[in-house]
């Protein structure tokens, strides 16, 4: 899922907005971020708020398929984070990645959210990724939608009325880019690969 990251320009600062790998030692500001996500955000599903341990969990996995997981940070503080896994967990799914974005409310609407999926898009095209989808829950997320929009995303369906979170139904927005060379060639070499699991 995606978070809401509306897409205005970055506000003027003195210190710059630096994107980076994530460190371990940033796990409690992400689980800070995406705990605030769950308990007052439709961009993701999740009801229950995972502890630290588990969020450091799903960095290991990401990582360990040579994908990246990304914060932006200013001043020492982590404004935001991103990150990019396979869309789903079966090995002829590895060249098909999910991005997601997850900001701090105070980061939200400078531009944060672009920057973060820029680099996270340069990103998997190295990695060797072919497409990446955005799977934005809530299709009233317009900053998400916008901010996928500007960075060559296009529409690629609905899910009507998937979730059920704060008393409403939710629907969810799929948006896809090619990256690289896309489907126009074969892959010529596999990132790493998936754990055994069901699509």
């Amino acid at each position: 899922m995606t978070n809401s990251t509306p897409s205005s320009a970055p506000t003027s600062s003195t210190s710059p907005l630096v994107i980076r790998p994530s460190l371990e030692g940033d796990i409690a500001a992400i689980q800070q971020i995406y705990e605030h996500a769950v308990l007052h955000g439709t961009g993701t599903f999740e009801t229950e708020v995972p502890d630290r341990a588990e969020m450091a969990r799903r960095r290991t996995e990401v990582l360990s398929r040579s994908l990246p997981y990304l914060v932006a940070e200013r001043d020492g503080v982590v404004l935001g984070y991103a990150y990019a896994n396979y869309f789903r967990p079966r090995l002829a799914y590895r060249y098909f990645v999910e991005d997601s974005i997850y900001l701090s409310p105070q980061a939200q609407g400078q531009g944060v959210g672009r920057l973060l999926l820029a680099e996270l898009i340069a990103r998997c095209e190295a990695a060797g990724a072919r497409q990446m989808i955005a799977v934005i829950g809530d299709s009233q997320n317009l900053g998400s939608i916008g901010v996928h929009r500007t960075l060559g995303f296009e529409p690629n369906g609905v899910l009507k009325s998937a979730g059920w979170k704060f008393g409403r139904w939710l629907d969810v927005v799929l948006m896809q880019r090619t990256l690289g060379q896309g489907d126009s060639t074969s892959p010529t070499s596999a990132p790493a690969t998936s754990s055994p699991a069901t699509a």
